[in-house]
């Protein structure tokens, strides 16, 4: 016997698929089930990029908050040391928000129970962000906000 949805040979007294891990007779709808399937890996690993993205800008920050008391070595003295500060306050920012975003990515990908409240959190701040951030607070709602999404992912964290 052949299981329909991922190809694998089943026993015919078999509870879970051993190739997908699906329970077999699984309750939830099949339109759910297989858009939330489809899209979690790639919304996870888009919530890695972002987080990626973040990065960059935050250890640019950081280096010039290393260097900035060069510049400002004989100026005004307020300047010198509030000019650091700064970029490591911005630059420490930047770091947080890509840590974030690497960790739901992950905890998506992973299947992990607290990733979708999380990520939804994060998607509708990122709507408010121009460009990627508007994209992907977007696709992250449509993904996670299915019919049956919130049953299916508990499920899916358990099977996990």
């Amino acid at each position: 016997m052949f299981r329909t949805r991922c190809g694998s040979a089943m026993q015919p007294d078999a509870q879970v698929c051993s190739h997908c891990g699906r329970r077999i007779g699984d309750p939830v709808s099949a339109l759910a089930q297989s858009r939330l399937d489809r899209h979690l890996h790639t919304l996870g690993t888009l919530w890695i990029v972002i987080g990626a993205l973040f990065a960059t800008p935050s250890i640019a920050l950081m280096a010039l908050g290393g260097t900035t008391h060069f510049v400002l070595h004989n100026r005004e003295p307020f300047g010198a040391a509030a000019g650091p500060l700064l970029f490591y306050i911005l630059g420490g920012s930047f770091l947080i928000l890509a840590a974030g975003g690497i960790c739901v990515g992950l905890g998506l990908i992973r299947r992990r129970p607290w990733a979708r409240i999380t990520a939804l959190v994060l998607g509708v701040r990122g709507i408010f962000h121009p460009q990627f951030g508007t994209a992907l607070g977007v696709y992250t709602l449509w993904v996670l906000l299915a019919d049956d999404g919130g049953h299916e992912y508990r499920y899916m964290t358990r099977s996990a």
